[in-house]
């Protein structure tokens, strides 16, 4: 394991021989400054792995030191220990609310000063610890996700190719009944057209980078993803519309928010079960809200009062393949909306409706960063 990395501080030489001497003799390796300036050039240049700081230098002190080293975010996190003649509680607090850790007060006691750098080395090796495990899960994750993912494909593939074949066969043993060669050959085009569905959805998943963007309204999204979701899944019952945002224009990838929109109010529609389709009532509701340090964004609810959220999927709801429903060729909707929305800036979640059902909502940014 390698030696841990100190910079030791101090614009009084005898105080930094002291303590590099003291370092050192615990098998640390320790690096030495003598003003703010040079402090701040080693830590740029070295990244120590802790650094002891006297507060009182010349032309820039300690607590300046500290604040540009925690406002730079490749140093931000290296914890800092002030070394202070000052003993009113004020002095002790101004240096613990700069960022520093701990302070030792002068005249310095050795003893001490080693307990606390070998205590705050302890954390920052936690912490490093943490950092990795976190690494680690989110390997397992994405392996796991992409397990997942695989599976589903495969399944539902399967699944679909065997609906495929058997249309394919029915179709031979009625060639000579047109009617049913209709029939069967309109469902066929169908199965078809999930295969390809899923397709184009798993390219989607995997497409990082971010869409171009385009002025469009929100009538003309909210309209668009109406007419896709009416049209895609051949479906004739009206929307409840309810437009507060009026004729407000974003800047937005117009494909891209009307098929998720399509996917959000086909999910609504779904959530109905076997009701007749004219029990089946869906709202779109729209909202602007102003996040405060995020900017406005545009809010877009689709609203049902369908059977809700179930209980065992309710917290893996935007998984691939995650559904509660036993069509062949489902579950990916949610997944994709999310994933679209998100390459916009933009969000999506699902909540219970208070009045039953579920309310699935698109986050959208109004003002891009870099514009006024």
């Amino acid at each position: 394991m390698a030696a841990p990395k100190i910079l030791v501080v101090d614009d009084q030489p005898i105080n930094v021989q002291l303590l590099k001497r003291k370092l050192e003799r615990e098998g640390m390796n320790v690096a030495t400054a003598y003003s703010g300036r040079e402090a701040l050039d080693l830590v740029a240049k070295d990244k120590p792995d802790l650094i002891l700081l006297d507060v009182m230098m010349p032309d820039m002190d300690g607590i300046e030191v500290c604040q540009r080293i925690q406002a730079d975010r490749d140093t931000k996190s290296i914890p800092v220990i002030f070394i202070t003649a000052r003993t009113s509680k004020e002095g002790k607090i101004e240096g613990l609310g700069v960022g520093a850790v701990d302070y030792i007060t002068k005249p310095i006691d050795l003893d001490e000063t080693l307990a606390r750098v070998q205590t705050q080395l302890r954390f920052v090796a936690i912490n490093r610890e943490l950092i990795d495990l976190q690494r680690r899960l989110g390997e397992s994750r994405r392996a796991a996700t992409i397990g997942a993912v695989t599976q589903g494909i495969a399944h539902n593939l399967n699944n679909l190719l065997g609906v495929v074949i058997g249309y394919v066969d029915l179709i031979k043993a009625y060639h000579d009944k047109p009617e049913l060669v209709k029939k069967n050959a309109q469902s066929l085009e169908d199965a078809v057209n999930r295969i390809v569905s899923i397709i184009k959805q798993l390219t989607n998943l995997v497409v990082k980078n971010k869409p171009p963007v385009m002025r469009a309204t929100v009538p003309q999204i909210v309209d668009g993803g109406v007419r896709r979701y009416q049209t895609e899944f051949r479906i004739d019952q009206p929307v409840t519309i309810v437009n507060p945002a009026g004729d407000l224009a974003l800047e937005t990838n117009y494909e891209v928010i009307e098929d998720a929109l399509a996917k959000l109010l086909i999910n609504a529609w779904e959530s109905y079960g076997d009701a007749p389709d004219d029990q089946r009532p869906i709202t779109i509701r729209t909202e602007v809200t102003d996040k405060g340090e995020d900017g406005k964004h545009l809010l877009i609810h689709v609203e049902d009062k369908g059977r809700g959220i179930d209980a065992e999927v309710k917290d893996h709801v935007f998984e691939p393949f995650i559904s509660s429903k036993h069509t062949v060729g489902v579950g990916m909707g949610l997944t994709i909306a999310r994933h679209s929305i998100r390459n916009l800036g933009g969000e999506v979640s699902l909540s219970d409706n208070a009045g039953g059902g579920a309310i699935a909502t698109i986050r959208h940014p109004l003002e891009r960063k870099g514009r006024s």
